[in-house]
């Protein structure tokens, strides 16, 4: 009996822990859509990935301390 109990609670704080990790990735990425948005038009203006992966360090740098 007891060894089903701990089952059951050892399977509920795992479903609560994934599902926190999922929250925080969609958290992430709702927050770093802009960096990539910007990256993208970047990239087509310049076409270069140096300077897309600069910008979208700066807008997701940007991003995060706006944030906080």
């Amino acid at each position: 009996m007891w060894g089903l109990l701990t089952y059951d609670v050892m399977g509920l704080i795992g479903l609560i822990i994934l599902g926190l990790i999922i929250l925080l990735i969609i958290k992430l990425i709702i927050v770093l859509i802009p960096a990539a948005i910007v990256a993208a038009i970047v990239y087509f203006l310049t076409g270069s990935m140096w300077w897309a992966g600069l910008a979208f360090l700066i807008v997701a740098a940007l991003s995060v301390l706006k944030k906080l």
